[in-house]
């Protein structure tokens, strides 16, 4: 049994011991969009202080706690912030909580982000169903030993954004008469926003928004034969297309969003 294993064994039965049992979703909820988890039923709420090998989310708009229960008749288990490589965490650290969803067996991972749109066609608060990413964080958390048992050594991503959930997410859209984009996310390291001759360099090799998150939890979630919905919340236009870049603004757009942005997950969860 690997390190890796024997922390995943400790965390989920200190999990299980908290009366989480079985998962079919996890829910990774990014910057102003925490509030989905106050909507779980039947929730059990478990600060990440006190959970095994996880860290403390330190970014503003992350509550920093694990919340289980029911949303939209599913057994979800939902980050209420995530965990950043700016922070100074390695991307095994990232990546943790998706590995522990996968121990308790969830099947599916639906993740959020707020990001900087690079698409010429988007306007902030538009809503972005993640058809592929470009990783260009410079590091990957599957880099180390592999345990043949969690994943392949060389996993497929060709898919790692299944088709069919975005089908859904589409149709869904559609009937609440969203006009959802469709794009690459493309993942970098932060904390500094993108200067304006790198979002020219993303746009040319095909990303249609930026940001610092997402990347490294999907190849995990990829890693561990999961199922993933990515939606992405355009809160800004990235650098060389608005006068200035500022996490204020970040937050504001998920404020105004958050509604709709709400109503299309738990609609779509309820689908699926």
């Amino acid at each position: 049994m690997t390190k890796l294993q024997e922390q995943l064994q400790e965390t989920t039965t200190f999990l299980q011991e908290k009366g989480v049992k079985d998962i079919e979703f996890g829910l990774i909820l990014g910057s102003g969009l925490g509030e989905l988890a106050d909507e779980i039923e039947e929730a059990i709420v478990i600060p990440y202080a006190e959970i095994p090998y996880f860290p403390v989310s330190t970014v503003v708009g992350h509550a920093g706690q694990l919340v289980y229960g029911t949303l939209s008749g599913k057994k979800v288990l939902a980050m209420q912030g995530r965990f950043h490589y700016y922070e100074g965490h390695s991307m095994q650290t990232v990546t943790y909580p998706v590995r522990v969803m996968a121990a308790m067996k969830a099947h599916s991972m639906i993740v959020t982000n707020a990001c900087g749109g690079v698409n010429e066609s988007f306007a902030p608060g538009d809503l972005m169903l993640i058809t592929d990413h470009i990783n260009y964080t410079g590091d990957n958390p599957l880099i180390g030993e592999n345990a043949d048992e969690m994943g392949p050594r060389f996993p497929d991503m060709s898919n790692a954004y299944t088709p069919a959930y975005r089908e859904v997410a589409k149709e869904v859209g559609a009937k609440k008469g969203l006009h959802l984009k469709e794009g690459v996310y493309m993942g970098w390291s932060g904390p500094t926003y993108e200067t304006p001759a790198e979002i020219r360099m993303s746009r040319v090799i095909g990303a249609d928004a930026v940001g610092m998150s997402t990347v490294p939890e999907v190849i995990v979630a990829t890693h561990s034969g999961l199922k993933v919905l990515g939606i992405s919340c355009i809160t800004n236009l990235a650098a060389g297309m608005q006068a200035t870049l500022n996490h204020a603004e970040v937050v504001e757009t998920t404020e105004r969003v958050k509604a709709e942005f709400k109503e299309l997950i738990k609609e779509t969860l309820a689908v699926l």
